[in-house]
């Protein structure tokens, strides 16, 4: 029960230090404006410093990935000694897609230039969803069942006990009711790669290539997970621009963490070793952020010594565009604050690093420290510093007395806070011109202006931030503080 008690505390707590900062600045806005003021500037010149400071690894990750795609990722795989002894089990969950989605990453999968013939392939189906996943899954193994080494259909069982509904308990069970059959095969568990794939997700031709290539050239592959690119480019230029916006600011915070790999934690689509999935127990089944916890639980059971390595490959998938303005947006608010529910990792991290029952509690404190850190630090500055900055910032300047306003400060924030922001916008910038050039061809029914929207569409970035940022964000930690019904359970994002 004590136990419990001091879990629930650490999971409030990145939901309170988020509102004791909304309240802080509303506060001292009110009743002490210059400190109000003083530290809006502080953070406000914090971020732009730290923008500019991930921009460096964000072009780094960029000139990477320019590179990574120009190689013949296969042809350099036959040079690496028993290459051949490699086998690939790629996990596909998918729930209520139509088939026309579904059909899309097999697609992408034939056109892959590796042997087809090492792939093991699963598609994992919802008793919740029998009736259209059982046409979906016939048409599927009718059609691509003869290019791979296997192809595996699974139905997760609907209402198994001590689960949480959601793509984390569907890949579990995938992958345990498909593991006497790997059993069966005599393959070396360190032999089998396994990739986890949201079901829009259309791989580069090279990536299974680039994927074999650095895990064999690694010097302890088990040790690590590998994380490609996510660029959401399926179904870009049919989507609207808000959607694309904060499509990509998913995409280049990928980018920046790519280059920092004390950072780098797995998300969405991503791959692994298959006796690392064992050992940890495969994806968990509980939780919403199965994703990123995978690495987590590597982190822990190997005491440290685990890391997520970046790959600069790209995987293509949708933004959640469906063709409706409204519900499109309604969903990007949703997939965000799922994203969100990350705060999750940081009590369970607590946990396993520091309670007496914590399978972590043998890393080396600095790892801990640094690894805490970054999903705390990660988690607040998400909820707070767009609000922050676009919108309390300028509070203190609204609310101040006339004798606040005849001070020298008073009179110079507007002028300082302006100029942070304009230099802020180097960022931005950059990102537009980056942005740009990773754009596929459009199709032949788009005119110049899609062009022009496609650059005046940055415009929207403040207020992307606070409505697909900061809110979900803080919504997310909100609901972690209240709990019970407030929980969130895994949501499933449409797909056209």
């Amino acid at each position: 029960m004590q136990t419990d008690k001091k879990y629930r505390f650490f999971e409030m707590m990145p939901g309170f230090l988020v509102w004791l900062t909304f309240i802080a600045v509303i506060a001292l806005s009110l009743f002490k404006p210059i400190l109000a003021i003083y530290f809006i500037i502080a953070f406000d010149a914090y971020w732009v410093l730290r923008i500019l400071y991930m921009l460096i690894y964000l072009l780094m990750s960029w000139f990477k990935y320019r590179s990574a795609i120009k190689v013949d990722w296969f042809a350099k795989l036959k040079n690496v000694a028993n290459h051949e002894q490699y086998y690939h089990f790629i996990v596909m969950p998918t729930y209520k897609e139509p088939y026309s989605v579904v059909e899309q990453p097999f697609n992408a999968l034939i056109e892959s230039n590796y042997d087809l013939k090492k792939m093991i392939v699963v598609l994992a189906g919802e008793q919740r969803d029998i009736q259209n996943f059982e046409i979906i899954a016939e048409k599927i193994k009718e059609k691509f069942s003869n290019y791979f080494f296997n192809l595996i259909i699974t139905v997760h069982p609907k209402d198994l006990p001590d689960e949480l509904p959601g793509k984390g308990s569907n890949t579990h069970y995938a992958a345990k009711a498909t593991q006497g059959y790997i059993d069966s095969l005599g393959i070396d568990y360190k032999n089998i790669i396994v990739s986890n794939f949201d079901i829009d997700t259309l791989v580069h031709p090279q990536y299974f290539a680039c994927l074999t290539y650095q895990y064999a050239t690694h010097p302890n592959p088990t040790r690590a997970s590998y994380q490609p690119v996510a660029i959401y480019n399926n179904n870009v230029w049919e989507s609207n621009p808000i959607i694309r916006v904060v499509a990509s600011s998913t995409t280049f915070w990928l980018f920046t963490d790519l280059s920092r790999p004390e950072r780098l934690f797995t998300f969405s689509s991503h791959s692994m070793s298959y006796k690392t999935l064992v050992d940890v127990g495969f994806w968990d089944k509980t939780i919403v952020t199965e994703d990123s916890r995978i690495f987590l639980q590597g982190f822990v059971h190997y005491n440290g010594d685990y890391q997520t390595v970046p790959m600069y490959i790209p995987v293509y998938m949708n933004t959640v565009d469906i063709g409706r303005f409204w519900r499109s947006l309604v969903n990007q608010y949703k997939q965000m604050r799922r994203w969100a529910w990350g705060v999750e990792h940081f009590p369970w991290m607590v946990k396993q690093f520091f309670f007496k029952d914590g399978e972590g509690r043998n890393i080396p404190l600095r790892k801990k420290l640094i690894y805490l850190w970054n999903q705390t630090e990660g988690v607040y500055s998400w909820a707070t510093a767009p609000i922050v900055i676009l919108l309390a910032g300028y509070l203190p300047l609204h609310l101040a007395t006339p004798a606040v306003r005849a001070t020298a400060l008073f009179q110079n924030a507007p002028f300082i806070l302006s100029t942070l922001m304009r230099a802020s916008m180097l960022g931005l910038i950059v990102i537009a011109v980056l942005y740009t050039l990773m754009l596929p061809r459009p199709p032949k029914n788009h005119a110049f202006k899609d062009y022009a929207i496609m650059l005046l569409q940055w415009l929207l970035v403040p207020v992307t931030l606070i409505i697909f940022g900061s809110i979900p964000a803080a919504d997310a930690q909100t609901r972690m503080i209240l709990g019970g019904k407030f929980r969130l359970g895994f949501w499933v994002t449409e797909k056209k």
